[in-house]
């Protein structure tokens, strides 16, 4: 009887717990809270004080003094327009080419299957490798581009892409869209694929052509996909690090320095932890009103 009333409190408990499902989400919110939201918020205080690398120094809250500094920091506001022409070019280069592919590999084509695997190379291999086979790649000397083009004629003297005014910020963004164009392709490929085959159908009965199944089947069917890895792509390149860092790390001068990199050598270099977190917040509002201003345009022109 004891063992009976046991095994029945026991269910008691267990029917109990499934019926709350807040204590079914802790296990998986508990490593969100500590390694995601409470860095997060010491982020944000972070930017509210004077902290600085070093043993014994003392750290004071500051209020805006910070935001203040940064207001007159030509350097940094500079360095912001650079990462939005770097962010904006590389998210339409990697919508536009990604779009192109993944429409490619929707077809009836052969080897569909390996060339479906091997778009997804640049996407395995480690930002750092990716950064140093590009390097090569732009070697002045016995680099492959420069290579070619002295093949085809087309130049005869060695351009040094990564350290030239003129040339470093489009060979990085170059390297960028080759790097980050298999997640955007993979997502539009499931969605087209997702695409009921009926569509198409009707509409080569309607003798529709290419261009108007593109316009009016694909491209709507295909609008929530497209919205969520662009906004998705507009932050991860925004954030873009270790790719421009092994390429140019941020040279020639400032002509590659973008956001992230300024607010990294402010902390690590200069050890103006403080400083460079107040820079790290402006970056999260800007790139917030950014993507809600985006947001707010596509549903109007949804409506």
């Amino acid at each position: 009887m004891t063992a009976v009333a046991a095994q029945q409190d026991a269910r008691g408990r267990g029917a109990r717990l499934l019926g709350n499902p807040y204590l079914l989400l802790l296990p998986a919110l508990v490593p969100v809270v500590a390694f995601s939201v409470v860095p997060l918020v010491q982020g944000i205080a972070l930017g509210f004080t004077d902290a600085e690398a070093g043993l014994n120094t003392t750290t004071n809250f500051t209020g805006l003094d910070n935001y203040i500094r940064l207001l007159d920091n030509d350097l940094f506001w500079s360095s912001f327009r650079i990462g939005l022409v770097w962010t904006v070019a590389t998210t339409a280069l990697q919508l536009l080419l990604g779009m192109t592919l993944a429409l490619l590999l929707n077809e009836r084509l052969r080897f569909r299957g390996l060339v479906r695997t091997l778009v997804l190379v640049p996407w395995a291999m480690p930002t750092v490798i990716v950064a140093i086979l590009w390097n090569l790649v732009y070697q002045p000397d016995a680099g492959l581009l420069n290579e070619i083009l002295r093949g085809l004629g087309l130049t005869t003297s060695s351009v040094n892409w990564l350290t030239d005014f003129s040339t470093a910020l489009p060979a990085v963004i170059v390297v960028g869209v080759w790097a980050g164009m298999a997640t955007i392709t993979i997502s539009l490929l499931a969605g087209l694929q997702g695409i009921p085959a009926e569509l198409y159908e009707a509409a080569s009965v309607d003798s529709a052509g290419s261009i108007q199944r593109f316009r009016h089947i694909t491209w709507p069917q295909l609008l929530p996909v497209t919205e969520a890895i662009v906004a998705l792509n507009f932050i991860w390149n925004f954030n873009s690090f270790g790719l421009v860092y092994v390429l140019t790390q941020g040279g020639p001068g400032t002509s590659t320095m973008l956001p992230t990199l300024f607010a990294y050598y402010e902390g690590f270099r200069y050890g103006h932890f403080g400083y460079a977190a107040s820079m790290g917040n402006v970056m999260v509002v800007l790139v917030v009103g950014l993507l809600s201003l985006y947001v707010l345009v596509r549903r109007r022109h949804a409506t």
